[in-house]
């Protein structure tokens, strides 16, 4: 759980929330993750699409499947409806660029919907992979379906990123957003 003024600042009236709510009205904060990538904790990431949500708890509802729990937190796959209208902020807390593993997007395949896994390299080569290179402090905002993946990092620079989900819709009930 973020803290106060981390929250203040994700919150819709806070900074980076107010930013968001022209993309997405009434959307707030429902799951938040950092990413520390550096040369002792290095990973490749696959062409994919991020198609789970962080709920407070479990609940049997139809439409949402793939439970699993990652720390306290339980996580599982929406319908695409909800994952349609979320938007995931990516906070660079480090310049990136290919040789520290920044993410890389292909460029308008959230229209595709949900992807299958196995499908997933294949459709983003045919689109075309874009590298996202940031600065320190730069802010990349995307629809929640968009694929993309992350190469290893071949340099000795850090690439730390805050990312957050955004959802301006409420989870049917007895379901609730984890933040």
């Amino acid at each position: 759980m973020p803290d106060a003024a981390l929250r203040a600042v994700l919150s819709p009236d806070g900074p980076l929330g107010h930013a968001i709510a022209g993309l997405a009205p009434g959307a707030r904060p429902v799951r938040l993750v950092a990413f520390d990538k550096r040369p002792e904790a290095n990973w490749v990431v696959p062409w994919h699409q991020d198609r789970v949500i962080a709920v407070r708890a479990r609940a049997e509802v139809p439409g949402f499947t793939a439970w699993s729990r990652k720390g306290d937190t339980w996580h599982c796959e929406p319908p695409e409806t909800i994952l349609a209208a979320m938007l995931f902020v990516r906070v660079h807390l480090d310049d990136q660029d290919d040789r520290n593993g920044a993410m890389q997007i292909a460029p308008g395949s959230h229209r595709l919907g949900k992807v299958p896994a196995a499908e997933a390299a294949r459709r983003a080569e045919e689109i075309g992979g874009l590298s996202c290179a940031a600065a320190r402090g730069d802010v990349l905002v995307l629809d929640m379906l968009t694929l993309h993946r992350s190469l290893p990092s071949t340099s000795s620079a850090p690439r730390r990123t805050l990312r957050i989900d955004y959802a301006a819709t409420d989870l049917p009930p007895p379901l609730e957003w984890a933040l």
